[in-house]
């Protein structure tokens, strides 16, 4: 079995690699990856690394917005199977900068799925994000239930992704299943995101941003659980055409991280406080019975265990190139 995991160098697909080859000792692995600079390419080529010795492993380093070199690379390949991670992701940077997002999500997108309606493929895996809800869903949210208005760029461009991703399930044939994400976190974590920013900053002694009181609601789910669920969605047939949720189903506010953080870490937080940022949406949820029903999917860790799992992760990675870095006592 030949699989193209997109963004494979990134924080979840360098996870959902190692997992891949793992447990399944068929497969073969081709990682797409243009090592773009949106953070640091270092932080990926160290991902690729983990498993860049692997003889299973072909490592691609080029963009997915290029159709052609898409037909091409899955002709090359003899691609089977498509688990497409690569996005640029993030609320508030979309909002700064738009277009990037709407070449990467949506053209990138309609790239892929134009060579997959050319040289057909058995599942096509297009990752998505709780951010498509949008402001006005039901809490929990529900797949099959109405969408809200997305509050940002990314979130629009996500759900652009998931129509296009549909439309070719229908009209060609595309086997195209979409998979909504939310809040991932742990070991290589982007270090844009809430967690990875909280802990330098805690580390460091230095202000943690915290945008409003502190009370809006995420559904942090580990990554190794997020994995867990693309595996199995890669295994189980007939699926196609289905939009499946991938979360934990229990939202924790922003302040009860940070205070797991001070708890793992063992330092106080010097807390920031800014003015609500209008893209936040106050909670996500995850509603997880149809993930249950056709997945087997359940979550198995708890976010104070993911918290440690992250913590001791931080503790170990070399200082930071701009300087040195305090990891905090233990």
């Amino acid at each position: 079995m030949n699989v193209l995991v997109t963004g494979g160098a990134g924080f979840i697909g360098s996870h959902f690699i190692q997992l891949l080859l793992a447990r399944e000792p068929g497969v073969n692995v081709i990682c797409l990856d243009d090592f773009n600079d949106y953070y640091d390419p270092a932080l990926k080529r160290a991902n690729a690394a983990l498993f860049a010795a692997d003889p299973r492993v072909r490592i691609d380093e080029e963009s997915f917005c290029d159709p052609a070199a898409m037909r091409q690379l899955l002709a090359r390949h003899k691609v089977e199977q498509i688990v497409h991670l690569g996005a640029y992701a993030g609320v508030r940077a979309s909002i700064v900068n738009p277009f990037c997002y709407e070449e990467a999500n949506v053209r990138g997108t309609l790239s892929l799925l134009e060579a997959a309606r050319v040289l057909p493929v058995d599942k096509f895996l297009l990752i998505s994000s709780s951010t498509v809800y949008g402001q006005g869903a039901r809490v929990p949210f529900q797949e099959d239930a109405p969408l809200g208005a997305p509050l940002s760029p990314y979130g629009v461009t996500k759900r652009a992704a998931e129509l296009l991703g549909l439309n070719y399930h229908q009209l060609h044939q595309v086997p195209v299943v979409c998979l909504r994400l939310f809040s991932v976190y742990g070991p290589r974590i982007r270090p844009d995101l809430a967690m990875r920013v909280f802990a330098e900053s805690i580390a460091n002694g230095l202000p943690v941003p915290l945008y409003g009181d502190g009370s809006i609601r995420r559904d942090f789910t580990h990554v190794a659980d997020i994995c867990e669920g693309l595996l199995s969605a890669l295994r189980v047939p007939a699926i196609a055409g289905e939009t499946i949720n991938l979360g934990h189903h229990e939202p924790v506010a922003i302040r009860d991280l940070i205070a797991l953080l001070e708890g793992a870490l063992g330092q106080k937080a010097i807390i920031d406080q800014r003015e609500p940022f209008a893209g936040d949406m106050p909670v996500t949820c995850a509603d997880l019975g149809k993930a249950q029903r056709l997945l087997g999917y359940q979550p198995k860790i708890a976010l104070s265990e993911g918290v440690r799992d992250f913590v001791a992760w931080f503790r170990a990675i070399p200082p930071s190139p701009t300087g040195p870095t305090r990891r905090g006592p233990g």
